[in-house]
């Protein structure tokens, strides 16, 4: 009967302690990994800008750095285009624009869609070289 006791509490003592470097090396991993998930999580939001989602009211149409800490911008909201100034502390308005400009967004999809028609001409010149560069027949 005293050598199943024995074994036992040798047993019992085999159990990993805080000291054994292989159990070390899991826990570093381990908060490696969790930090690493953090830094790809922050990344993602900034990348694909998650926090201005959901805000179809105010729309920044354009923004300008001032100074260190200071930007002019001019922001939409419903139809009227407002300059303000931000800085550190406050938001000031300057004035309200009576002619609007151009939204980034349209300009943006005015500049692709005639990337796309310069590409298309591009390709089919290489592809026919009877067609001319500046020939912009729909493909």
């Amino acid at each position: 009967m005293l050598p199943l006791v024995f074994i036992q509490s040798v047993g019992a003592q085999e159990t990993q302690s805080i000291t054994n470097p292989t159990s070390v090396l899991s826990i570093f991993l381990s908060l490696l990994v969790v930090v690493a998930m953090i830094f790809a999580l922050a990344y993602v939001a900034r990348r694909f800008n998650v926090a201005s989602i959901g805000n179809q009211h105010v729309k920044v149409v354009a923004s300008m750095v001032a100074g260190a800490r200071e930007k002019i911008m001019v922001i939409e909201v419903g139809d009227e285009q407002h300059l303000i100034g931000v800085t550190s502390h406050t938001i000031t308005h300057l004035s309200k624009l009576d002619t609007p400009i151009p939204a980034k967004d349209n300009i943006k999809a005015d500049g692709a869609a005639r990337f796309k028609q310069k590409l298309i001409a591009a390709m089919a010149g290489k592809i026919n070289p009877e067609i001319k560069k500046g020939d912009n027949r729909d493909a």
